[in-house]
């Protein structure tokens, strides 16, 4: 292991956070509050720290995939316990616990919180905690790769390890070229956004935090009531900004370099747009007795199924209180989860597609055995390494979500709250059902059970793999062996 590298690109991740906190500090200025001074000292503590890690550059530039993963998930560690600090040290959030809940929860757009009154917090904790899900949602370490100077295969094991979705394909030649069209494409999305909810009446402080909740499919709300105060034309731009978020973003590559043809083919996305119209369908269908304005209900409708299935988690209406077919919806919706390559999370589109696919070719080699028939997706036949890896995340995802659930049940509380909590944690959703809905919180769970559903965020967000690798023993014996030497 080259550890001397993971230590310098950790470097970078402190020193790109600590240049991050500088937008909270210039909040605090606006409003007046003293609040933004926590943000100064640990952005210091993070230089601090940060420096000599850079300026003792490793002899060797190039790791592997192991030094990608672990640098990946030591980064989302250490900038998780590092962004906490301005909450806990203000007292806004005075346990150490739920302050790295909320700071996870953040940054791996999870928007599951631990806070009853959100509203007392200051404009600048507030803009800080939403601000965690922007620089969450593409990736701190894309972002890194577009100033970082590394070997190519360097550049794209760090992407392999951050990016969601089965696999991670260059949109350019370069790495860096791709992550710089990434982030772009973004930050474009992001202020069209930011302009339109304006356009709406909607405050310049609620459209900002609005809007990088949606761009980072976060959902962490500025209000107790999420976004059920606003109006119905906020609503309904959120939920269309959810939605294209949710969409693999070589798709709008595909459409600024005007090769439209394959953009239109792109399977992935037709099956999620299909998706989120029959599931809007079904839920408008289910709540037609329940004595809403037509025009109410498709809204709400398309609002939740577009926020669970992006997994960004603002409400529009209380759905807990929904009948059990549209909650059943919503809790399969939360393990469907958006495209690979879009700042959503949950399990991907594409992955169940392989999946089905698989299934159907099993079922064909039954009926004829001698028959030879290969997986597509968009015209091109899926790898085998390709379908054993989605098969061997879906069994690790089972695994660690029912460990997780039997951890969580030690505490007594009803099945229901606990599986849902989990759904809501490693899918990177927010809100659940029942005890943990839309107008719970998580705050009502041990320390123990948050750190179990802290390490639930990290490992949806990362895939599993990545942070698994941290607690397998192999990655670190060559190590430990050179120390012992």
């Amino acid at each position: 292991m080259n550890l001397p590298i993971v230590w310098h690109v950790l470097g970078w991740i402190m020193t790109l956070e600590a240049g991050f906190m500088a937008l909270p500090c210039a909040v605090a200025v606006i409003y007046g509050e003293e609040s933004g001074w926590y943000f100064v000292w640990v952005a210091l503590l993070e230089l601090l720290i940060a420096v000599p890690l850079i300026v003792n550059k490793p002899r060797s530039n190039v790791f592997y995939i192991r030094e990608g993963c672990v640098a990946t998930a030591l980064g989302w560690i250490v900038m998780s316990v590092m962004g906490c600090l301005p909450f806990y040290f203000s007292r806004e959030i005075p346990r150490f616990t739920d302050a790295l809940f909320e700071t996870v929860s953040g940054f791996t757009t999870t928007g599951a919180s631990v806070l009853s009154d959100v509203e007392s917090l200051s404009y600048c904790m507030l803009f800080w905690r939403s601000f965690t899900h922007w620089i969450g949602g593409m990736g701190v370490l894309v972002f890194l790769l577009t100033v970082l100077q590394m070997p190519g295969g360097s550049r794209m094991n760090l992407m392999k390890a951050e990016s969601p979705g089965p696999t991670v394909g260059k949109l350019r030649p370069k790495v860096r070229q791709t992550a710089r069209i990434l982030y772009a494409i973004y930050f474009v999305l992001t202020v069209a956004e930011i302009v339109l909810l304006m356009a709406g009446g909607m405050p310049w402080f609620d459209s900002v935090t609005t809007a990088f909740g949606s761009a980072g499919t976060g959902g962490f709300g500025i209000k107790n009531d999420s976004l059920m105060s606003y109006s119905p034309y906020i609503q309904w731009v959120t939920a269309v900004f959810m939605t294209l978020f949710g969409v693999n973003f070589s798709f709008y590559y595909l459409l600024l370099y005007r090769k439209w043809k394959q953009a239109f083919t792109f399977e992935e996305v037709r099956t999620y747009l299909l998706i989120i119209l029959a599931a809007t369908g079904l839920i408008i269908l289910d709540l037609r007795h329940v004595g809403l304005a037509p025009a109410d209900t498709v809204r709400d409708a398309f609002f939740q199924v577009s926020s669970i299935i992006t997994t960004t988690g603002f409400s529009s209406v209380d759905f807990n209180l929904w009948p059990e077919t549209s909650r059943t919806v919503l809790v399969i919706l939360m393990f469907i989860g958006a495209c690979a390559g879009s700042t959503g999370g949950g399990i991907k589109v594409s992955r169940f597609s392989v999946v089905f696919k698989t299934m159907f070719k099993e079922l064909h080699s039954y009926v004829f055995p001698h028959s030879v028939r290969k997986i597509k997706v968009d015209g091109k036949s899926v790898e085998h390494e390709v379908i054993r890896g989605i098969n061997v995340f879906f069994l690790t995802f089972m695994v660690l979500f029912t460990l997780s659930v039997l951890c969580l049940s030690l505490e007594g509380r009803d099945l229901v709250t606990n599986f849902t909590a989990v759904a809501a944690t490693i899918n990177n959703i927010g809100p659940g059902l029942e005890l943990v809905g839309p107008t719970g919180n998580f705050g009502l769970f041990s320390d123990f059970s948050k750190y179990v559903l802290i390490f639930d965020m990290l490992a949806g967000r990362l895939e599993m793999f990545p942070i698994l690798v941290l607690f397998y023993p192999p990655t670190w014996r060559d190590t430990l062996r050179r120390r012992r030497a």
